[in-house]
């Protein structure tokens, strides 16, 4: 099993992480964490990477359904988006497969809430590809 929903796309990264973020708040989601991985490692190590962000997203109501099937699913959220150069103009845009939820979890109430966030996920990304 994939464990990313992946598009690329073409268009500048900053302006991709911007149609990234309206994407995911049309769908339900806020942004809860940013982590500028490229500045991170620059400050950590002195190395360089391409533009790369990563966006904790989380759709509250799916969320608070998840921890009451399973407390401990906490540990897979928020829903990690990722966002990524990948040279002259184009931008890799990855979200966490919410399915993965499901094949971690013995609790079977966990995949109607892996469905809807996949589905939301996945809308969320089809608008940032068109």
């Amino acid at each position: 099993m994939s464990y990313a929903m992946t598009v690329r796309v073409r268009g500048e990264f900053a302006q991709t992480v911007e149609r990234v973020r309206a994407a995911l708040k049309e769908q339900g989601f806020g942004v809860l964490t940013e982590i500028d991985l490229r500045s991170t490692l620059r400050e950590k190590l002195g190395v360089d990477l391409t533009d790369y962000v990563i966006l904790g997203a989380c759709n509250p109501p799916l969320a608070h359904r998840a921890v009451q099937a399973d407390p401990a699913i906490g540990l897979l959220l928020p829903c990690n988006v990722v966002v990524r150069a990948e040279g002259s103009g184009s931008t890799v845009v990855q979200a966490m497969d919410p399915q993965v939820m499901v094949q971690l979890s013995d609790a079977p109430e966990l995949r109607a809430v892996a469905d809807e966030a996949a589905a939301r996920l996945r809308a969320a990304l089809d608008v940032v590809s068109s």
